[in-house]
């Protein structure tokens, strides 16, 4: 992993660990990007599902979307998972030939202000942060200001600055970052430190597919059959990961592996239970990425303010394969 932040280290001990356990003879290697740590590839990793499938999952955070872009662009990165939005980007702006794959999660973000900022008017005139400017969340920032009147540029400044822990940190260390938007575990992280909420994605834009797996089309075409074992082993991890019987080692493992407090931790772990965050078996939901792609025509005027038909970016047969296969 190259992604170290003060607090993440013991997640680049338990990766690395993971790794090393998992690596043998006849195994073969995918290698994954990601912005944060994924638990369910944690689960996976730690408690064999991938090494049951055959396979050794080399994982590296990257600090931004732009480098985990760059990085499945490359071919250094064999699937990445980021939200969907980032893989629309790929194909709109960069002319990839890329697919999703498999869903996750779905958006629990929130918009997170410094504290004594009451409203979302009060935003004008102060800079907002986001990972890249024009894809994903900052989109959903956009949308959620635009619908109380401000628009980016002219009624406040937006400003780049990387992945979620890194705008979390960013807005503990400068009070000048007015706003941003958070999904747990750093929601939580941020109410703790003092932020306030002022909107979520539920509220305001309605189902929202975040979280998605998505590959280079050649590289899937030719690893066809490692791609559906890694999303079946990954399906059984995610499945151990929301058992209820597997509650108190979760618990234990969300407080390690975000370094979160034991409340921290029960908070995220009622938000995981909710059914509204992860989706059932990492399915893709359909609804959530068509107000993806609406939301992108209506933000940023793409296609000229009238989205295309998903199938554009979808190749699910892997994950239809990979269901197929897992015992229920």
């Amino acid at each position: 992993m190259k992604f170290c932040k003060p607090g993440w280290l013991v997640i680049v001990v338990v990766a690395f660990t993971s790794v090393m356990l998992a690596q043998a003879p006849g195994r073969q290697s995918i290698h994954v990007v990601l912005l944060y740590p994924n638990l369910p590839l944690v689960v996976g990793q730690s408690h064999g599902m991938f090494a049951k499938y055959g396979l050794d999952v080399q994982t590296e955070t990257v600090p931004s979307s732009d480098a985990l872009r760059d990085a499945l662009a490359s071919g250094k990165a064999d699937l990445v998972h980021a939200a969907a939005d980032n893989a629309v980007a790929m194909v709109e702006t960069a002319g990839a030939d890329v697919a999703i794959v498999m869903g996750g999660e779905s958006s629990v973000n929130e918009l997170m202000v410094q504290p004594g900022i009451r409203s979302i008017a009060e935003l004008r005139g102060k800079t907002v942060i986001v990972d890249a400017l024009n894809t994903a969340y900052a989109l959903q920032l956009k949308k959620i200001l635009l619908g109380n009147g401000l628009k980016p540029g002219t009624d406040y400044e937006i400003k780049s600055i990387g992945a979620t822990p890194l705008r979390l940190a960013a807005m503990k260390e400068n009070k000048s970052y007015a706003a941003s938007m958070l999904g747990p575990p750093t929601s939580v992280q941020a109410k703790t430190a003092g932020l306030v909420s002022l909107a979520s994605t539920r509220e305001a834009i309605g189902p929202y597919q975040a979280i998605s797996a998505f590959v280079r089309r050649p590289w899937a075409k030719a690893h066809a059959d490692l791609l559906v074992r890694y999303i079946s082993a990954y399906i059984e991890a995610q499945r151990w990961l929301l058992a209820p019987a597997n509650k108190p080692v979760v618990l234990e493992l969300i407080t390690r592996q975000w370094h979160l407090s034991p409340s921290e931790a029960t908070d995220v772990y009622d938000l995981m239970t909710k059914k509204d965050w992860y989706e059932e078996d990492a399915r893709f939901d359909m609804e959530g990425f068509k107000n993806v792609l609406k939301l992108r025509a209506e933000v940023e005027g793409q296609w000229g303010g009238k989205p295309p038909g998903e199938d554009k970016y979808l190749d699910l047969s892997y994950y239809r394969q990979a269901l197929s296969s897992v015992k229920p």
